[in-house]
């Protein structure tokens, strides 16, 4: 089962969940991409409930986690905790300092609807902030991203995931252009985390 996490600003509906659904639904894979309260703690809160009860149900089936942005910042925090399997889509791996710039009113990028980005939310995230380099290796966890991100500079997910696998590709931008190459071999390397979990 696949658990993706949205970025900030974003929903359950944003384009690359629907990419991921659409495969899964296609290739009889069950997925699941809430759509997570804008407060950090509630949001990390609701995760590691799901998470629990998640992986209950399905044992031994493994659950393996996919975050974009902001919820890379989510996953790669969650996997570490639980040893899940994980990709990281152009993630924040410094989301307290990189979203302090979008303190104040702000719209929901899907459905337009408002909200308040609060400093205490910044400091939340800031408070949380794992030690890197990251512990997650290539078995376990794999970057993509593109250097032409104009939120988040890539080399920062380079620097602190040096064992992870890593696909960087040139230009690009936040939202991963061609997302939709990587789905099958997405699948694939859960499947052999977790047949090397197993």
């Amino acid at each position: 089962m696949i658990l993706f996490i949205h970025g900030f600003g974003s929903n359950g509906f944003g384009s690359k969940a629907q990419a991921m659904r659409r495969y899964c639904e296609q290739h009889d894979i069950r997925f699941l991409a809430p759509s997570l309260p804008v407060i950090p703690a509630l949001a990390l809160q609701t995760l590691e409930e799901l998470i629990e009860q998640l992986s209950a149900i399905i044992a031994p089936q493994p659950l393996c986690l996919m975050g974009s942005s902001l919820g890379g910042f989510y996953a790669h925090t969650l996997a570490v905790k639980y040893d899940l399997p994980v990709v990281l889509i152009n993630p924040s791996m410094h989301a307290g300092t990189s979203l302090r710039r979008a303190l104040g009113q702000a719209v929901n990028y899907y459905d337009d609807s408002p909200y308040e980005w609060r400093e205490s939310y910044v400091e939340t995230l800031e408070s949380i902030e794992p030690k890197y380099p990251s512990p997650l290796t290539a078995d376990k966890c794999w970057l993509l991203a593109q250097t032409g991100d104009e939120l988040l500079d890539y080399n920062e997910a380079v620097n602190a995931l040096p064992h992870a696998r890593q696909t960087i590709e040139r230009d690009g931008d936040h939202g991963f252009v061609g997302f939709e190459r990587y789905l099958g071999e997405i699948v694939a390397f859960f499947r052999d985390a977790s047949d090397a979990a197993a």
